[in-house]
């Protein structure tokens, strides 16, 4: 473990380690929307934290997005988490996550995305979560 995550590790007990999107084209496009404020949530499939429950978004608790590479990146704050089906997701709930300028555009990209990374239906479960920017480490 690095002296960095040594530190950010007594900084913010309890915080896990996540990286945004499936490339690291969109990793850094997904951070650089976080740093700019534009981007507030994320979404992962719930079935995605049956076999590891400790990782699923936490009202109040922080955790670390790391760059592609595995380096920390960002420090967020967890602030809202929702159970809702993709096809129930709304145009409000899209526009946090910062990547799209309607819900059409939202569905298009996260069918896409889903797709890629296990297969997509409308009726499957998202944890949709709001967070806020803690802490920038790019500086650190």
């Amino acid at each position: 473990m690095t002296d960095d995550m040594e530190d950010l590790n007594q900084t913010y007990p309890g915080a896990g380690n996540f990286t945004f999107g499936d490339s690291e084209a969109l990793c850094n496009d997904l951070l650089a929307l976080v740093r700019a404020g534009e981007k507030t949530a994320t979404c992962e499939r719930l079935s995605e934290f049956e076999a590891d429950p400790a990782a699923r978004p936490k009202v109040g608790r922080c955790d670390i997005a790391m760059n592609w590479d595995g380096t920390p990146a960002l420090v967020i704050r967890t602030v809202r988490v929702d159970e809702v089906a993709f096809k129930d997701v709304t145009e409000e709930m899209a526009l946090a996550e910062g990547e799209n300028d309607d819900l059409a555009g939202w569905r298009r990209d996260h069918e896409a995305y889903f797709t890629r990374n296990g297969g997509f239906d409308e009726n499957m479960m998202l944890l949709f979560e709001h967070f806020e920017l803690v802490e920038d480490l790019a500086d650190r």
